[in-house]
């Protein structure tokens, strides 16, 4: 089968959903045309880099390459969750959220790409980025979720917090329910989505794979693969950040600090 590539001028006409968007935003004064324009140039920038820098990654294959453009995708998601997060965070905590994501999302690709899907070599740059991009997103996705409805309930909820612990309950105790929901929060959207795939909707590497001329059937059974993966690693990145970051709210004497009456403006 063959692929149908895509000419500029086509591509150019694409943007028509862009000027559709910015009059509709000027017409109803919604004004946010300057953010329409600034988003949709920087994601052409964006993916035009990236579409070069993959290239160049993948007619050199080596491990080194690869793992360097794994650690350049996980720093840039670090510093999106914390430019992201609405409530303002302590250094320790940033530790947490950059280990919990680093930890949880290198355990899920390593482990679907050499025990489920078998890539050989391991390192292959045509399999792991990809995936990779996927699992981080997602996981970035999920750990700031997790990282704003916990931070915003240890502020609305200091009262209760600091009532139960004068009642004898310990920091762990004070604030389970804060970190189940937190948990909840960071699921929840993938959850859904997986609830209308393959019938509302089909995801996008099965697309991707479907119009490069993979069989349905095949690139059914990645997208499984890769939805359940995804799922398991906001899993472990959530479960780790949210057990050791509720920590980071309390001293040693298991007191509140003083920097959840704060919140940015």
């Amino acid at each position: 089968m063959n692929i149908l590539d895509i000419s500029y001028f086509q591509l150019a006409l694409s943007f028509l959903f862009i000027i559709l968007l910015i009059l509709v935003s000027a017409i109803r004064k919604i004004g946010k045309q300057k953010l329409i324009i600034i988003a949709s140039l920087r994601m052409t920038v964006q993916l035009v880099a990236a579409g070069y820098l993959l290239t160049i990654v993948f007619e050199n294959p080596s491990w080194y390459l690869t793992a360097a453009t794994i650690m350049i995708m996980l720093f840039f998601a670090i510093i999106n969750i914390f430019k992201r997060s609405i409530n303002p965070i302590s250094n320790k905590l940033k530790i947490i959220v950059a280990g919990s994501l680093i930890l949880g999302s290198l355990f899920t690709v390593l482990f679907f790409i050499i025990i489920i899907v078998r890539v050989f070599p391991w390192y292959s740059p045509q399999y792991f980025i990809p995936i990779s991009g996927m699992i981080i997103g997602n996981s970035m996705t999920g750990i700031l979720l997790g990282l704003n409805k916990m931070s915003d309930d240890f502020i609305e909820k200091r009262d209760i917090i600091e009532n139960s612990l004068m009642l004898g309950a310990t920091a762990k105790q004070a604030t389970n329910d804060i970190v189940n929901k937190s948990i909840e929060t960071s699921l929840l959207p993938t959850l859904n989505s997986m609830l209308g795939m393959g019938i509302i909707s089909l995801p996008g590497m099965m697309t991707g794979q479907i119009l490069s001329g993979t069989l349905p059937t095949v690139a059914i059974k990645y997208q499984i693969g890769i939805m359940l993966a995804i799922l398991g690693a906001i899993t472990i990145t959530v479960i780790i950040f949210v057990l050791l970051g509720y920590k980071t709210y309390f001293n040693n004497r298991e007191q509140l600090v003083v920097e959840t009456k704060f919140k940015k403006n």
